[in-house]
């Protein structure tokens, strides 16, 4: 049999994942002429040079849109994540919340032991057109700075997403699995009578809206901004699809697990690639890899996909041409726009797959958002309140969340096994998976379900099993919008401590705020954004400018409005990532309205079943057209969902309750 080569265009979690999945994954046929065997070729390109060991180094942390930054670049100091950072842990149960193809991936890869908890305050400091409150004060007695509709203001920003989404689904109605969720994406319809005001109407399709659209008729100009403002994120109120929208919004409510690693969210692909070498070697198979060079076209004729590659040194200049007999585009739309528009002009014969009206049509489904992250290092957590004192506005990391392993680790400390039963079915309130503010309230609620007093043994078992020492956020509308606590998190115990936090979350609207003091006042720009490969070379230290204004905003929002920025010390270190850069030019993606979500998530995997009468082993994975975008689950489902329908390979999990694209 004539060997195989499969090409991988991409090293970040698509592509890894892909790689590993190849090697890893078991038939689910007897004889399957599509898995690797021993002396085929499985290659690696990269556009990046990711340090993925001491035999292969790189420029930075790996996991494309994922970076985990240390301080002075040794791993064995403090982090930070200037990209993705977290998922949503899953408890293995059938029904259970979560991603789970990341989850399982960090079991199977024995990362389990690594896994730490990442969860966000149950109280974040706000401070919004200048008034700076908890959300937990906001009343009618304290209400936010906004004029909203139906005194929107006396209630936390949050509520917004539900009074957008009563629309459509309520508290005790609405889909809960994951395909319920995909039929509504295609089915959802506005259920209730709009008043004579609103534009849309009872009926009407809500894959044919745009969420900015929904939410300003909703809820007005100044509530949507009050939702604008203090949720966060820009990307959560983008003109979207609204069905989708709804789903992604609910992500973000109290009570999600999330979970990271304990060497930051990026040793998770160092894990990948090392376990792809090991698997190729043990197997048989030729393992080449190639950083700083990407994918330049793509042409499909006679059963093989003929493709051209460029390296970083000349990128306009074709490197190679080469073959191969399956190729993965773990890449994001805007990377595979510039292969598309170097494949028209290609002077061969083949079939351009990507330029086909309806591929183009489908790879426009999604919208990019850009995103800017800066994070400083400091000698002290200025920003916290301690024994010697801290902030006016100190951001509140503490608090109390009991989770099933929680449960599990109380049961073997013995802890009363009827008192751990009627915490399991406390409904008010509910105690697992709930977080609290403080742990007067916690042990308030816990007496309360089981209607005795705990002793003083108790009382210190069940809080130090829940307290949680959270990383915020604190949330503003000054640019630096979103600021993250990691603090000291070095795997040394010894030297000196050095506390980290994301100064600066952005997204889309703020973005390019930032840019504007990338270079300071004395400087001219000389390098053409289409040509600044920044993401890929990792994180840029950041201009004096730059620090003297998060300085200064950073000082507002715990300190105060028009509080001197030598409130806030001056750091030890800071660096950004601008992912509005080449080659991803997005920080993450979500769906246009007047699209079928589903459609777009089954077809655009293999275009060719876009074209009639076409079959070609050209395949797209990745986050940007996947049911979780935004995160790297995202990335994996899609791979995942490819590798099964078109590889035969068995599924990592079952996907009974768990489909990893929407299903027709």
């Amino acid at each position: 049999m004539t060997k195989k080569t499969y090409s991988i265009f991409g090293a970040g979690a698509a592509g890894l994942y892909t790689a590993w999945r190849l090697l890893d994954g078991t038939s689910k046929l007897k004889k399957n002429e599509k898995m690797l065997e021993k002396g085929d070729v499985l290659e690696l390109y990269d556009w990046g040079e990711y340090d993925f060991s001491k035999k292969d180094p790189g420029t930075r942390a790996p996991g494309a849109r994922v970076c985990t930054w240390h301080y002075k670049d040794n791993k064995d100091n403090s982090y930070l994540e200037l990209g993705g950072m977290r998922y949503s842990y899953w408890n293995g149960t059938p029904m259970g919340a979560g991603h789970r193809v990341v989850t399982k991936t960090i079991e199977k890869l024995d990362l389990k032991k690594d896994s730490i908890p990442f969860n966000e305050s149950a109280d974040p400091l706000m401070s919004l057109r200048a008034k700076n409150m908890y959300v937990s004060a906001v009343s009618s007695n304290q209400p936010a700075p906004y004029a909203a509709n139906n005194y929107g203001e006396d209630a936390p920003p949050d509520d917004g997403f539900t009074t957008i989404q009563s629309v459509a689904i309520t508290q005790d109605s609405g889909p809960t699995t994951r395909r319920e969720w995909c039929k509504f994406y295609d089915e959802g319809r506005i259920n209730i009578e709009m008043p004579e005001s609103s534009i849309f109407k009872k009926g009407d399709l809500l894959k044919e809206i745009g969420y900015w659209n929904l939410g300003y008729d909703m809820l007005g100009q100044e509530g949507f901004g009050y939702l604008s403002d203090g949720n966060g994120y820009s990307s959560n109120v983008v003109n979207s699809n609204s069905a989708q929208s709804f789903n992604v919004n609910d992500e973000f409510t109290p009570g999600t697990e999330y979970k990271t690693l304990i060497k930051g969210y990026s040793s998770l692909f160092d894990a990948l690639f090392n376990e792809v070498e090991k698997l190729a070697k043990k197997k048989g198979i030729t393992l080449s890899y190639f950083p700083n060079t990407r994918l330049r076209s793509i042409l499909h004729d006679k059963s093989k996909a003929h493709f051209t590659t460029a390296t970083r040194k000349a990128p306009d200049k074709l490197a190679e041409s080469k073959i191969c007999d399956a190729a993965f585009l773990a890449m994001p739309r805007a990377a595979i726009e510039l292969v598309a528009q170097a494949s028209r002009y290609i002077d061969k014969e083949g079939l351009d797959v990507l330029n086909h009206e309806k591929v183009q049509l489908y790879l426009e489904s999604v919208i990019m958002e850009p995103s800017y992250k800066v994070g400083m290092f400091f000698k002290t957590p200025w920003w916290r309140e301690t024994p010697e004192g801290g902030p006016t506005y100190p951001a509140k990391l503490t608090s109390y969340f009991l989770t099933d392993e929680g449960i599990a680790k109380l049961k073997q400390e013995k802890f009363p096994a009827e008192y751990l039963k009627k915490i399991a079915e406390a409904k008010s309130p509910e105690i697992i998976g709930n977080p609290f503010n403080d742990k007067a309230s916690f042990v308030a609620a816990v007496e309360n379900a089981i209607q005795e007093r705990l002793t003083y043994k108790q009382e210190g078992q069940i809080s130090a099993v829940a307290e949680l020492d959270t990383i915020g956020p604190s949330i503003t509308d000054m640019p630096i919008r979103q600021v993250v606590y990691f603090g000291d998190n070095a795997l040394k115990e010894k030297g000196e401590k050095v506390y980290g936090i994301l100064a600066s979350y952005d997204d889309i609207l703020y973005t390019t705020f930032w840019k504007a003091l990338e270079l300071g006042p004395k400087a001219t720009r000389e390098i053409p954004e289409s040509r600044d490969l920044q993401p890929l070379i990792g994180p840029r230290t950041a201009t004096p400018v730059m620090v003297k204004m998060l300085r200064s905003q950073l000082a507002s929002l715990h300190f105060g409005p028009q509080t001197d920025y030598s409130a806030v010390p001056e750091p030890l270190e800071t660096k950004y990532m601008d992912w509005s850069l080449p080659p991803f030019n997005a920080g993450y993606h979500a769906y246009k309205s007047h699209y079928d979500l589903g459609d777009v998530q089954r077809k655009i995997r293999k275009p060719s079943q876009l074209i009639p009468k076409t079959d070609c082993d050209i395949f797209i994975v990745g986050e940007t057209y996947s049911n979780d975008q935004a995160w790297v689950e995202g990335a994996f489902c899609t791979a995942e969902s490819v590798l099964n329908d078109f590889f035969g390979i068995e599924p990592i999990i079952s996907e009974v309750h768990y489909p990893f694209i929407c299903p027709e």
